[in-house]
């Protein structure tokens, strides 16, 4: 008897655990859409509004990759110190400024060719995110493998301003697809052990803080994964 109540009680708790993890899953991915859409509108107006041309290859474009990496820095380093809405001002301003970057892609690659490889890269996103969800697996050590090639990408990257290799440019895009492919299932699973973990259970601060840089963590793999992607499917406009 002790033990049929026992296997209930686990069994309630399991699935209220499970609710609890897609509730927060929803509210991660909901921010992190909001984040892709508010990016997208800001990337369209400024490539329409012929800003972007203004942007290109002035000192601009540099002030702004800087002030992104610190705003990005800030809230990953802060988030536990920092109030929810600053939180929230940080992640929409990223998406913003972000917006501003990428509308340069607009002046490289036609409209179609943009739209497809979304495209592309939203199915890629969404498989990966459902394999994070439902899969047994640990992935913690892929997810350092994934950061350590994370870490190599950006060094070569580097290099590669120097160099000015087609080849390396090429072999970094391809790993750049598999590496961001990797921390998205990776990340998803991540956040779906906060939910598990209880971190509904903590109050609406803790709740927005968390959803605000899960889906800050989401919003960065989709967004290399479609620039990554881009470079193979990109039609250059000259």
């Amino acid at each position: 008897m002790q033990t049929e109540y026992a296997s209930t009680t686990l069994s309630v708790t399991e699935a209220a655990r499970k609710e609890a993890s897609t509730i927060f899953l929803a509210k991660v991915f909901n921010w992190m859409a909001m984040g892709l859409g508010l990016t997208g509108i800001i990337a369209w107006l400024t490539a329409s509004s012929g800003l972007a041309m203004s942007i290109v290859g002035s000192p601009m474009f540099m002030i702004l990759i800087f002030a992104e990496l610190g705003m990005v820095f800030y809230l990953s380093a802060r988030i536990d110190k920092i109030q929810p809405g600053t939180a929230t001002g940080l992640f929409l301003g990223y998406a913003v400024l972000n917006g501003l970057t990428l509308s340069t892609v607009f002046l490289a690659y036609t409209g179609a060719s943009i739209g497809g490889t979304f495209v592309i890269t939203a199915g890629m996103f969404g498989a990966m995110a459902v394999y994070g969800m439902v899969t047994k697996r640990d992935l913690s050590g892929m997810g350092s493998f994934m950061f350590m090639g994370l870490i190599g990408i950006i060094i070569a990257s580097i290099v590669n301003i120097f160099l000015k290799s087609s080849g390396l440019y090429w072999a970094i895009s391809g790993i750049g697809v598999l590496v961001f492919v990797g921390l998205t299932a990776y990340d998803v699973q991540k956040i779906k052990t906060m939910g598990e973990q209880g971190i509904m259970e903590q109050g609406e601060v803790a709740i927005r803080k968390g959803s605000i840089i899960g889906a800050l963590a989401l919003y960065l793999d989709f967004i290399n994964l479609f620039l990554m992607l881009l470079r193979f499917f990109g039609g250059s406009r000259d």
